[in-house]
């Protein structure tokens, strides 16, 4: 995990700190699902629309992934989605998580995200991601067509970032000359994800923050972010671990609300085996939600944490404390906006008093 110290120096935590003050250890990774029949105008309109929300309630961020080749999702390109909605709320840090550092050329995303920083000053973050984020033709495309090993080539492709954002070059290195422009003071803040250990511990030997997808790999993800926390190393006196962990999580009083956020969930893993990637049917959930098989059926309970907003809330709690994260970024893909809506308000509710 070390290969990450090369000769473009020591990779370091991002400084300074946002600019307000969160009320809670709370964010959302959205995905803009396009509902079925409706425009991706639509989705990206009800995307702001959640965003404005969650700041209202209370959340800390509000971040947007980045998948290529779906028709269900509008998040091909999480840069405009962040200075969209950036531009139309006030507090809440926006950023990507994550962009995907191997689809892209670092200096570009240096530029892109100095210009979002210029725009909204203290409220940007960068989350990076070594995966394509899409199938194996679209990452061909994405990378034109270039044999690339994001596994050996993502410790430079990160320090060569982390220098245009400010750290710099060696004197004597051949991308010394170049500015990332505009130039800033500020750097938005910095994460690496994963869903693997690779993630936590390479962000962890190099003094990077880190986000983990429990609802990826819920079976690992305590104990790589207690890891990453034992393996931290500071770059800068006075840097110190920060971590996350996206957890899949949906609140509601009405059962039969979970059930059917549970069902999309499951019909939407399936399609993407099958590699189908259109908007889910509504009729099709309903369907699969109210079949006896489903309703008695196991659940995954170890990857998604759904009920009542005080259970849920509780259990987001029992995992921030015991994978000792510094918050939980809830993920609640649904074909239903308005209950995804209810169910992040609700959450921020439940969690203050149980706090």
């Amino acid at each position: 995990m070390t290969a990450g110290r090369n000769a473009l120096g020591a990779l370091r935590l991002p400084t300074g700190v946002s600019a307000v003050v969160p009320t809670l250890p709370l964010s959302l990774l959205d995905f803009v699902g396009i509902e079925h029949g409706e425009s991706a105008h639509s989705a990206i309109a009800g995307a702001v629309g959640i965003a404005q929300a969650v700041e209202d309630a209370g959340y800390r961020r509000y971040w947007v992934s980045e998948h290529h080749n779906m028709r269900s999702l509008a998040c091909s390109a999480p840069e405009i989605l962040i200075a969209h909605v950036a531009a139309q709320t006030g507090r809440i840090r926006v950023g990507a998580a994550g962009i995907m550092l191997p689809n892209h050329a670092a200096f570009k995303v240096a530029e892109t995200f100095r210009t979002l920083v210029a725009m909204y000053p203290g409220r940007i973050d960068l989350a990076l991601g070594r995966a394509p984020g899409t199938d194996p033709l679209s990452a061909h495309v994405l990378r034109r067509g270039l044999r690339v090993d994001p596994a050996a080539e993502f410790p430079t492709q990160v320090a060569e970032l982390l220098a245009f954002l400010g750290d710099g070059f060696p004197e004597d290195h051949p991308y010394a000359p170049l500015v990332a422009a505009p130039v800033v003071d500020e750097r938005p803040e910095i994460f690496l994800l994963g869903s693997s250990g690779y993630g936590p511990a390479f962000a962890a030997v190099n003094g990077l923050r880190a986000v983990f997808a429990h609802h990826m790999s819920p079976e690992i993800a305590v104990e790589v972010l207690r890891d990453y926390r034992r393996r931290f190393t500071p770059r800068l006196e006075g840097d110190t671990p920060y971590s996350a962990m996206s957890v899949l999580s949906f609140a509601s009083e009405d059962q039969d609300a979970v059930v059917e956020f549970e069902a999309a969930w499951t019909l939407t893993m399936q399609n993407l085996r099958r590699g189908v990637r259109e908007p889910l049917r509504p009729e099709q959930v309903t369907e699969l939600a109210r079949s006896a098989q489903f309703r008695t059926g196991p659940r995954d309970e170890s990857r998604m944490v759904v009920g009542e907003p005080k259970a849920v809330a509780e259990r987001l709690l029992e995992l921030k404390a015991a994978a000792e994260v510094d918050e939980i970024v809830v993920v609640t893909p649904s074909l239903d906006r308005a209950r995804r809506t209810g169910s992040l308000v609700a959450l921020a509710e439940a969690w203050r008093r149980a706090a």
